[in-house]
């Protein structure tokens, strides 16, 4: 028997529309390259915008994923504690909006990169000229293959962490919020492994 020409449509997908999503970031170079590389790793770049909006502090931030936030179904704002005085009113500001969520870490970026080489829940606290990030930094670059490490540089740290030492720091960030959920006290801790999730979610088609 022929075919009917309807039999020759497409047929409908099995699988869910993949959400398109944007993260927002501080950082201009290393931490928005390892959020890209991450990204590609996982194969959902194509999903996936990571961007610097141009401002550094974190209510400004919130502010721009505010006014884009309707182009996506979901907007992360990867936010750093450090000394910002603005970081609560960031939090603030994000809560009356269901498709944003603010990835914070305490006091910054560079505490999720310290987590690749070990557990630490050793207090960062300002120090003369260095602030809390500043000393993040610097501990660092007391790790193997770190000893450059600098904040504005435009380097591919994911790919040079990526095996056992990324594995660990996935491990190790939930285990951290576990312990801040008891202690309450979030310094140092960090959520950067919730967007390391995202983009493995997004690597795998959902079933309708």
């Amino acid at each position: 028997m022929g075919r009917t020409a309807s039999s020759f449509g497409r047929k409908e997908s099995r699988f869910k529309p993949q959400p398109k999503v944007l993260i927002l970031c501080e950082d201009s170079k290393s931490g928005k390259r390892y959020l890209e590389d991450a990204a590609i790793h996982f194969r959902a770049n194509a999903q996936v915008e990571i961007a610097h909006c141009g401002v550094t502090h974190p209510s400004g931030i919130v502010e721009r994923a505010i006014a884009r936030q309707k182009s996506f179904d979901k907007v992360f704002c990867a936010l750093d504690r450090d000394t910002h005085l603005c970081f609560d009113r960031a939090i603030d500001l994000a809560k009356p909006h269901p498709k944003i969520k603010v990835i914070a870490s305490f006091p910054c970026f560079e505490f999720w990169l310290l987590l690749h080489f070990g557990y630490n829940r050793k207090p960062f606290a300002a120090a003369g000229k260095n602030s809390p990030g500043d000393l993040v930094a610097k501990s660092l670059r007391e790790k193997p293959n770190m000893e450059k490490y600098e904040k504005g540089k435009d380097i591919s740290y994911f790919a040079q962490l990526l095996g056992e030492p990324f594995q660990k720091a996935r491990i190790l960030a939930p285990k951290i919020l576990e312990d801040v959920a008891i202690s309450g006290d979030p310094n140092p801790s960090t959520e950067i492994h919730l967007l390391m999730d995202e983009f493995e979610a997004l690597s795998k088609p959902q079933p309708i």
